[in-house]
This record gives C-alpha cells, sequence and structure tokens, in this order.
C-alpha cells in the first residue's frame, strides 16, 4: 500500500485523476479537508487561506511569522492523516510536505493549454482571450506560492516520480499507470516506512506544537522517537524553548528522547 500525492494546475483533470485512483485502489481521498484542519490551529477562516493561494504570498505576509506558522500547520494536519496509508492526496505541494517518506508516490498531472481554455470558458462563460489570462495568472500565483513557502518550483519534472500528460493519454490511462505504479515494490508501506512517516509525523507535530508558543526559528528531527530541536537563537531563548518543550514530553507518549542542539546548522531532513 502507498500515499499517493497529486499535483495538479486548475482544469488539468487532476480531481478526476485522483477521485478514479482513490475508487479504484479503496483508498482514502483528500484534499481541501487538510487545508479545513490547517485554517483552524491557524485561527484563520479556511475561505481566507483558500484565497490565499490566489493572492500569494500576500496574505500569509500581513501575519506575524505567518509563512512559518501556515507551512507548520497543514504539514502537521497532513503527515497526521499519511500516518493511516492507503491516500491519495490532490493538494498544493503535497510532494513536498511528505519529503523523505519513501512509500509516497509523487505524481504530477498536467494538461494542454488550449484544452483547459476550452473547458475555462464553459465553465466561466467568458471568451477565449479573458480565459487564457485568467489561467495563465492563476498557474502563476500557484507557482509562486509553493516557491515562496516551501523554496520549490512546482513545474520541476524532478520532484515527481511520474509527470502525466492528459492529452493523447486520457485520464483512465492516467489512473491505469498511477495504480500499476503503486503496486511496485519501492512504493510497499514496510514498517521501516512506515516508521519514518511516524517519525515525520512527530516532528511535525512538535514545529506545529512550537510555532503555535511563538518558538519559529527552530527545525525538527525525529528518528526512532529521539527528537532534536535545532535552534540558533540566544541562550535566553534557549530556556524559553526549554520550558515548552518540558511541557511537550509530558503530553506526547511518542517522544522517546528529546534534546535541543543550539548554533548547530540545521539538517535539510528537519522539518
Amino acid at each position: 500500500m502507498a500515499i499517493i500525492t497529486i499535483s495538479r494546475g486548475s482544469y488539468s483533470k487532476g480531481r478526476e485523476v485522483a477521485e478514479k485512483v482513490a475508487t479504484r485502489l479503496g483508498y482514502q481521498l483528500t484534499s481541501r479537508d487538510v487545508l479545513l484542519g490547517a485554517s483552524k490551529r491557524f485561527h484563520i477562516p479556511e475561505f481566507k487561506l483558500v484565497n490565499a493561494i490566489h493572492d500569494a504570498p500576500s496574505l500569509l505576509d500581513r501575519f506575524t511569522h505567518g509563512k512559518e506558522c501556515y507551512v507548520a500547520y497543514i504539514r502537521s494536519a497532513l503527515a497526521d492523516r499519511a500516518r493511516e496509508d492507503n491516500l491519495v492526496y490532490h493538494g498544493l505541494a503535497g510532494h513536498l510536505l511528505l519529503k523523505g517518506v519513501p512509500h509516497v508516490l509523487k505524481v504530477r498531472i498536467i494538461a494542454d493549454l488550449d484544452a483547459r481554455v476550452e473547458a475555462e470558458m464553459k465553465r466561466e462563460e467568458i471568451g477565449a482571450t479573458e480565459a487564457r489570462r485568467q489561467l495563465l495568472a492563476d498557474d502563476a500565483e500557484r507557482r509562486k506560492w509553493t516557491q515562496h513557502l516551501y523554496g520549490a518550483d512546482p513545474w520541476d519534472s524532478s520532484l515527481y516520480d511520474l509527470v502525466i500528460h492528459i492529452h493523447k493519454l486520457g485520464v483512465d490511462d492516467a489512473v491505469e499507470f498511477i495504480v500499476q505504479a503503486a503496486g511496485r515494490p519501492c512504493f510497499s508501506s514496510t514498517p521501516e516506512a512506515r516508521r519514518k512517516m511516524d517519525d515525520l509525523a512527530l516532528a511535525c507535530r512538535i514545529k506545529a506544537a512550537l510555532v503555535e508558543e511563538e518558538c519559529f526559528d527552530v527545525g525538527i528531527t525525529s528518528e526512532y522517537g529521539n527528537v532534536i530541536v535545532y535552534t540558533g537563537k540566544s541562550d535566553r531563548h534557549h530556556h524559553h524553548l526549554d520550558q515548552k518543550l518540558e511541557s511537550l514530553r509530558g503530553s506526547i507518549p511518542e517522544i522517546y528522547h528529546l534534546e535541543v542542539h543550539s548554533g548547530v546548522p540545521c539538517p535539510e531532513s528537519a522539518v
């Protein structure tokens, strides 16, 4: 069993592909509900976070440490869902949020612009010129959003295991390719893969809790429940951080051991 993330643009039929893959495999399907969970923790109405995708990145910048908070909360929400396995996620940046988990199949769905323009024209009852303008603007905002929050270009094909062009290949073809890939041994949910998923979820949970307590300059790693918190802050901040971590030790049973490393470069694997 695998976790499947599907990255898509508007009118690329990515949602339809995701729904059919989930039905075919009997997997859970999720997207907007992860955003809703993050919005509750972020204390921002969901529609504002949805609108932020089309106003990137100015909305989050209006809040102190808005970027750090949003990424921490939505990553924690998705990681918790992904621990259950058998999941298809077709929201933004799933392939980046679950980075480092071996049984995640990362898929990108693309489609011809002309076909997308035609779909936009029908749905919005507008002309071709306006439909094209809106689509290109939406693509640019989504790209800017991902680059700003995660430091990666969603159009970079090297980030994905599969890039499928919906044109000569249709939706059912895409579904077949994804289902076959998900069944490959490299995407099996082995005990080691599930352990890494659990460690990622634990690190994300701790990061979100610290962000909520205004401890922003931290990176978290976890391996077998051994948690390291990296920070470049002063000793005074270190004392404040220790107080927050002490409360987490008692409230999160998955933590086996926890320590703080100050002034040490944060590894790329940290959340």
